[in-house]
């Protein structure tokens, strides 16, 4: 399903969808549609993570009892939901009332994320951006819904 807003409307997007190399291995993973955004100037890329100070590459984190858990067990929530706070800020400076999130992410992933466990076992649940997205009435999807 296409992204359907207004010809000069802002859609914030995971930044590793718009190509950029920001993921917790260093890789980006781009998606047509929002390559397509991005060359209208229609795009806002975030990569939550990085703006709540983590780095390139990171430890994988997952979602456990309301926590950011590294592998390691390193708990990196402040990070998570500062980056979040941070990416909404800047949604609500740009007008976005649209977002494209990378799925399955603990920052980005929407409807279903992975267990807390680094098992690859998936439950219902919203990472830390797109539930505060959903709270401040910004529409959700990830890349697989378009």
């Amino acid at each position: 399903m296409p992204i359907s807003c207004e010809p000069d409307e802002q859609v914030l997007v995971s930044a590793c969808l718009a190509g950029q190399r920001c993921r917790y291995d260093g890789q980006a993973s781009p998606h047509p549609e929002v390559l397509r955004l991005v060359e209208l100037g229609r795009a806002v890329p975030v990569c939550p993570e990085l703006l709540g100070g983590l780095g390139v590459p990171r430890e994988p984190v997952e979602l456990r009892c309301g926590r950011a858990l590294c592998r390691s067990g390193a708990d990196v929530t402040e990070a998570f939901e500062t980056g979040a706070q941070l990416a909404l800020a800047l949604a609500r400076a740009r007008g976005c009332r649209q977002a494209v999130l990378k799925a399955r992410s603990p920052s980005c992933g929407v409807g279903r994320i992975y267990d807390g466990s680094f098992s690859q076992r998936l439950v219902p649940g919203d990472g830390v951006l797109a539930a505060l997205c959903k709270a401040h009435g910004i529409a959700v999807k990830s890349e697989e819904e378009l």
